[in-house]
């Protein structure tokens, strides 16, 4: 197979045809016990070059793939629960959960069910007519958020595919409405420092990021970033006749892991409602049970409750799917034709959607994730008090946690020896390793990923 490979570099579309992927999938298996098992310490050092993994990267997927990641070499073909497994048959302790997507484990069973019986009945009809899993989920949606402490108005559901589709969608309804209260100059926003609320245009322009703004400028204008907790900076920049949004994260994921207090939004809460501009919570990562309820404005009283809601990620269990949900003084300034989707609220997404939110609302799951977040801190603290030249904070609330290290620290490295020994982790800013493993993780891929963690800390 290496030499037809070596004598065929440019020749990847035909190396899947001709089968390369079938013969890669039959030689691993799905069952723990014919995969190396994630033993503390093993070597996983990332594939050779002349490895299968090494040969499928270099002849069929980069020659064909846009350069949007820097990857390592790493081929990863299938999962189970909280353990993912690897092109070379090596298995490996998931903390990152597709970027805090996978909530109920990798090839949960229910997930799958519904994937096998839904694809046999309809797939896709489009929004030209109603299905049933879609109004069941939006229906669902409104019921369980007002029963978990949510947006205690919610009203109505847009169903999308994915989390910046959900913000997109959030930011036109603002606009619509700011139209409606102040004509063509209530059209502004105000997003925050170190936020992340998706790629496309709109969502970019209120990720005040120039990483990822710069190559794309000019973005949508007037945009004015102001500092969470500091509402005395959001004072100086809304105004009754242009603020339109302000759209916040109640816990910062890319940006660091940062909490927003409670006494910053309340107090955001009445200056949007002093402006008339509406307030849109971005829970696409720290919603549905990563914070240890439903979602994480639940945590806060109804006077810091917003007008929008967006989310995604977890909805789907890796299915792709979004949604934007708002209270009724949205809903009225809403028309036929003001937004759409071909895809969203397709049938099978919405009733993968709707099994999540049963599961996620169940008794006693979410006060699982409690239980399982306090065994995390409590790791962590001991990790920091043994570090404390290299760990500065234990931050987050739930499973959505992070280390924060010293500038001196090269995450990066941690990140990669912890790959290295079996355990996944990515990196979020202000220098910090981020933490969104699935919210059912068992105890035992706790343990033994803690203690990868903190072997590689020490090193």
């Amino acid at each position: 197979m290496l030499r037809y490979l070596a004598r065929n570099g440019s020749a990847g579309h035909r190396l899947a045809r001709r089968g390369f992927l079938a013969t890669v999938h039959s030689s691993y298996s799905t069952t723990s016990e014919t995969a190396k098992k994630p033993k503390t310490f093993h070597d996983t050092a990332d594939a050779s070059e002349e490895s299968h993994t090494g040969q499928f990267i270099e002849k069929v997927s980069k020659p064909y793939t846009v350069t949007t990641y820097a990857r390592p070499n790493l081929v990863l073909t299938h999962g189970k629960g909280s353990y993912i497994y690897d092109l070379e048959n090596r298995k490996y302790i998931d903390f990152t959960a597709g970027i805090a997507v996978t909530c109920l484990g990798h090839s949960n069973e229910g997930v799958t069910e519904i994937l096998q019986d839904q694809s046999e009945k309809l797939i896709h009809c489009s929004n030209l007519y109603y299905n049933l899993p879609a109004g069941e989920l939006a229906s669902k949606l409104i019921h369980k958020t007002k029963e978990h402490n949510g947006l205690h108005d919610a009203s109505k559901v847009f169903l999308c595919n994915s989390g910046t589709e959900a913000n997109e969608a959030a930011l036109k309804f603002a606009r619509k409405y700011g139209k409606s209260k102040g004509g063509d100059s209530k059209v502004e926003f105000i997003t925050f420092s170190n936020s992340f609320h998706g790629r496309s245009m709109g969502a970019l322009s209120v990720t005040p990021n120039p990483k990822y703004q710069a190559p794309f400028a000019p973005l949508i204008p007037g945009v004015h970033v102001a500092e969470p907790n500091n509402i005395e900076s959001v004072k100086e920049l809304i105004s009754s006749e242009k603020t339109c949004g302000v759209i916040i994260e109640p816990i910062q994921g890319e940006g660091g892991v940062n909490l927003v207090d409670e006494n910053f939004l309340v107090g955001l809460r009445k200056l949007c409602n002093e402006h008339d501009a509406l307030l849109i919570y971005d829970e696409i990562q720290c919603g549905l049970g990563r914070s240890g309820k439903l979602w994480a404005h639940s945590h806060l009283p109804h006077e810091a409750h917003p007008d929008i809601v967006t989310m995604a990620k977890a909805l789907g269990n890796g299915f792709p799917i979004g949604a934007t949900m708002v209270t009724e003084k949205v809903e009225n300034v809403l028309s036929v034709g003001d937004h759409g989707t071909t895809y969203g609220g397709n049938p099978l997404g919405a009733r993968i959607g709707s099994y999540v939110v049963d599961e996620i609302t169940k008794e006693p799951f979410l006060q699982k994730v409690n239980e399982k977040s306090e065994k995390f801190v409590t790791k962590f603290n001991q990790i920091a008090d043994a570090h404390p030249e290299k760990i500065l904070e234990v931050k987050g609330k739930g499973l959505l946690l992070g280390l924060q290290f010293a500038d001196g620290v090269d995450i990066n490295k941690i990140v990669e020896k912890c790959r290295e020994n079996g355990l996944l982790i990515i990196t979020a800013g202000m220098n910090t390793i981020r933490f969104v493993p699935a919210l059912n993780i068992p105890d035992e891929a706790i343990d033994d990923g803690l203690a990868i963690l903190e072997h590689c800390i020490e090193q």
